[in-house]
């Protein structure tokens, strides 16, 4: 009976996901854990985790490349301060957000110096800036990056 009803909760997860999600709410509720489909229910809590890690990822290139911007482009500075400064206040704040989590943060620390070249490539392609005006790291500390006052 208990692999027949498994079987219907797999099934259930393919064919209608927020149903699933009710039953297995329900199930978790009740302490009911022989009727868990685990396996999607793993794969799901680890696809939470994984979704947390890309905002990170996401807002933080984001955050270099308007930074980058800021900083190097003085053709377009003129034209486009304002909207680069409020893209930096929103990229900021959706990364404060995320940082209620300190294993987010401590994330965001190791993603800086991976996710910089990934940015600094994107700037260079969208400015047609030589690369070599770029610094091969980081220019900005990782409490820069955060800070609401800080413009380069």
């Amino acid at each position: 009976m208990v692999s027949s009803y498994h079987s219907q909760l797999s099934q259930l997860y393919d064919q209608d996901f927020v149903l699933w999600v009710d039953e297995t709410v329900k199930s978790l509720y009740n302490k009911d854990l022989e009727h868990i489909d685990w396996p999607h229910l793993i794969e799901e809590i680890e696809g939470l985790g994984r979704e947390q890690r890309h905002k990170v990822d996401s807002y933080l290139v984001q955050l270099l490349i308007h930074l980058l911007l800021y900083r190097y482009w003085q053709a377009e500075k003129e034209k486009c301060q304002r909207g680069w400064e409020n893209e930096i206040d929103n990229f900021r704040l959706e990364l404060e957000l995320l940082f209620e989590s300190k294993t987010l943060y401590n994330y965001y620390l190791k993603r800086i110096d991976e996710l910089y070249p990934k940015a600094k490539k994107r700037v260079i392609k969208k400015t047609n800036l030589p690369s070599n005006l770029f610094p091969e790291t980081c220019p900005f500390t990782p409490e820069q990056l955060l800070n609401i006052d800080f413009l380069p």
